[in-house]
């Protein structure tokens, strides 16, 4: 008997976690179909009782545009060139929406998911990432508007061309994706222990966006207010926008050196994410 069950070998084996950067690839895809469901949670639940429903993923990003348009375009006379401005705001909000909805997804994990977290065991990081992830979805959809909106104007005569930097896009989206996980880790991680920092995201996420270049040319700020225009330059929100702005409409440059920049600090916000995130999570429990 001890012989049979010395060669039976375990499917899965629970032990404390010593590497605090872990991220356990092999374990995140063994529990693949609690992923996926996560993910089917967050796309389905958010929207079951309302009256509108999905339809919200549309809403939300076309009245921003109009009323950028109106107040920045209109009555502030921000130039956008050869391209529509409602177009240009647009395109901006579209790719801005990802990263706020990765980052107010998963800055409240914990806070969130406590009775789940209480009860079974599963990789943690699975709920922040199945945020990523089905935001995804949410960005598909208002990307494909933005396209809609994109071959009206085109045939409506607005001079519009297409990019050759279009087919790094998704990479760029991914750096937004990676970058909102990362913050969003270590938010929450914060969030279980000072719970008053959770008022503050929302205040802080629209601050950030005035200086991200969602809605004016990263050059405009540099010419009308060079005395500040240092934070946009420091803000790598701001390259991802300005980038995703010339792939999409061809306007604007691209610095490869404030890539560079985005590329090395989205890296170094993940892995300081998950490593207090790794660490929270072996005593949340108890202040969350």
């Amino acid at each position: 008997m001890n012989n049979i069950n010395s060669n039976n070998e375990w499917l899965f084996e629970i032990t404390p976690k010593n590497n605090f950067f872990s991220l356990n690839l092999k374990e995140i895809w063994q529990y693949r179909d609690l992923l996926f469901l996560f993910v089917k949670r967050d796309v389905i639940t958010v929207y079951k009782q309302t009256v509108l429903g999905p339809l919200w993923y549309l809403i939300q990003p076309l009245f921003t545009s109009i009323t950028f348009t109106i107040i920045f375009n209109n009555v502030a006379g921000i130039n956008t060139g050869s391209v529509p401005p409602f177009l240009f705001n647009l395109g901006g909000i579209t790719v801005w929406n990802y990263f706020t909805a990765c980052l107010n997804g998963t800055s409240d994990t914990f806070k969130s998911n406590a009775a789940i977290f209480g009860k079974v065991y599963f990789p943690r990081i699975i709920t922040p990432l199945s945020v990523v992830i089905s935001n995804l979805i949410k960005f598909g959809i208002q990307f494909l508007i933005f396209i809609a909106f994109y071959i009206f104007y085109y045939f409506k005569g607005s001079e519009l061309s297409l990019n050759i930097s279009l087919m790094a896009f998704p990479i760029l989206i991914s750096i937004m994706g990676i970058l909102g996980l990362g913050l969003g880790m270590l938010i929450s991680s914060m969030v279980t222990k000072y719970r008053d920092f959770s008022y503050l995201i929302g205040f802080g996420i629209q601050l950030l966006m005035y200086l991200s270049a969602v809605m004016y040319p990263m050059e405009l700020i540099k010419q009308k207010l060079p005395a500040y225009g240092w934070i946009v330059e420091y803000n790598p929100l701001a390259y991802i926008i300005e980038t995703s702005r010339y792939m999409l409409l061809d306007v604007g440059e691209i610095s490869l050196s404030g890539l560079a920049y985005t590329l090395i600090l989205t890296i170094a916000v993940f892995f300081i994410g998950l490593l207090i995130f790794n660490k929270t999570e072996k005593s949340f429990i108890d202040t969350v």
